[in-house]
């Protein structure tokens, strides 16, 4: 098992982890932050409140365009289709540009992504994943 030693282990990389993450490099302490999903950003930004409100502004405007709410202000439409596949890429593309901009922010600051789930192992030891 290898040994690191850091000034400060964040566990987790949520919204209030890897802020705190960053912000602790930046004041000069070696800095790492565990997580144990493949990205950053926490449940909000990979499966909750960033792509469910993807999808929902892409429904919103489809049923704009598909109701006819548009054509009163001028704006019409026709053989409006909904392309499913095309709102999951969406989607998928906004997460990963913010999940990149978290992990470009780790590099720039020096932050230590160790990837793997934390357990205490003792009153100054952490375990991430089998390191």
């Amino acid at each position: 098992m290898a040994e690191y030693d850091f000034d400060v282990l964040v566990i987790g990389a949520g919204p209030g982890g890897y802020v705190a993450a960053i912000r602790a490099a930046q004041l000069g302490l070696k800095t790492a932050c565990a997580e144990s999903r493949e990205t950053l950003g926490g449940t909000c930004l990979n499966v909750g409140c960033i792509p469910s409100k993807a999808l929902l502004h892409a429904s919103e405007l489809f049923e704009e365009a598909a109701s006819g709410k548009l054509a009163k202000l001028g704006v019409k439409t026709s053989g409006v289709e909904l392309d499913l596949e095309a709102m999951h890429a969406q989607r998928l593309d906004a997460v990963k540009g913010l999940t990149g901009g978290i992990e470009f922010l780790f590099k720039k600051n020096k932050v230590e992504w160790l990837k793997g789930r934390a357990a205490f192992t003792g009153a100054d030891t952490v375990q991430v994943g089998d390191r």
